[in-house]
């Protein structure tokens, strides 16, 4: 049993059933959820041989070098998982040396954060009071976080029929979602149907921090976040939680790289539980790939232990996918079936 399947199994026996809905479920029928992962598994490789070289995992990106090419995804509520919650997160992300990208609605202020050495990026749904969005960039930023992700695949909640069922509405009585306090009060993560381009140009206006925009599943809007100054794009269907029915990840991979030509790094989000799934990533054309539920369910399992059990695990496996699949990564080593 991989790391990966003890973890979920722990978590499912620990975690209140709501809580460990809340980070497995998706939207509607959830097929969103299980394609990301089985586009994975019509993928094969076709290693190169006798390249004479040995591929370094590590990659920089905005700034950020990380020792291998894997990220944290912005998940929110990790003190859900563990008591530590995001703290024990950043020391695990600090100590193997990869970047943490901080959901706008962690439990633990960014600060805070910022104070375990991790590199941090910062998440943000833009709220439909911008002054309020323009404070929440300005704290990040005072904080230290090297990059802003916005998040551009939410202008309304998507329907999730587990979070429904269980009634998980709130969190529980002590947890909030820190980084939106407002003075004594903590406002509500709001999505506005407004949210277009033109907030992008203000961002870019009212920060000093590179954009990375996430959610990007189309070639044409690939392009035009590249257009509106994006200095990463991540293609992510929002791990199947927003709009179910929506394309594999992975399957959105090629056109968008080939639509970019270049012009800035592309990162894949969603479905990736092997290191073969990491190098087949990087030789569709991504830099690096993001992690969300599997850090979830290490955090259950064992904390911050956990979190790094699960990045090492993930290193030796790249590193062992990308020696044996040779050089270069590129797309005629992946076939599908």
């Amino acid at each position: 049993m991989s790391p990966l399947a003890r973890f979920e199994a722990a978590a499912r026996e620990r975690l209140p059933k709501a809580h460990y809905d809340y980070f497995a479920g998706g939207a509607g029928d959830e097929s969103t959820v299980t394609e990301n992962e089985a586009a994975f598994a019509r993928l094969r490789l076709a290693p190169r041989v006798l390249s004479g070289s040995a591929p370094d995992p590590a990659v920089t990106l905005l700034g950020c070098r990380a020792s291998l090419p894997l990220l944290i995804a912005p998940t929110a509520f990790h003190r859900l998982a563990c008591p530590d919650g995001e703290l024990a997160t950043a020391r695990a992300a600090a100590a193997e040396e990869t970047v943490m990208i901080v959901s706008m609605a962690s439990t633990t202020p960014i600060e805070a954060l910022a104070d375990t050495g991790a590199d941090l990026w910062f998440q943000l749904y833009v709220q439909p009071d911008m002054a309020f969005t323009e404070r929440i960039v300005a704290r990040a930023e005072k904080a230290g976080c090297r990059a802003l992700v916005v998040t551009a695949d939410s202008p309304v909640f998507g329907t999730r029929p587990r979070d429904l069922h269980n009634g998980f509405r709130e969190l529980p009585e002590g947890l909030a979602c820190e980084n939106l306090r407002d003075g004594e009060t903590v406002r509500p993560i709001e999505f506005s149907p407004e949210i277009s381009w033109g907030h992008l140009d203000r961002l870019r206006e009212v920060t000093d921090m590179p954009l990375a925009v996430k959610g990007v599943t189309h070639p044409a809007d690939a392009r035009l976040a590249a257009g509106h100054g994006a200095a990463l794009i991540m293609v992510s269907n929002h791990g199947g939680r927003q709009l179910d029915r929506t394309a594999a990840a992975v399957d959105l991979l090629p056109g968008i790289v080939d639509a970019l030509v270049g012009a800035v790094p592309v990162t894949l989000d969603g479905g990736i539980r092997r290191g073969t799934d990491v190098v087949a990533a990087l030789a569709l054309g991504a830099q690096a790939v993001l992690l969300g539920r599997p850090i979830l369910w290490a955090l259950a399992a064992d904390g911050e232990a956990g979190v790094r059990e699960v990045l090492r695990w993930f290193r030796t496996e790249i590193e062992i996918a990308m020696a044996l699949t040779g050089s270069p990564l590129d797309p005629s080593v992946v076939r599908r079936c």
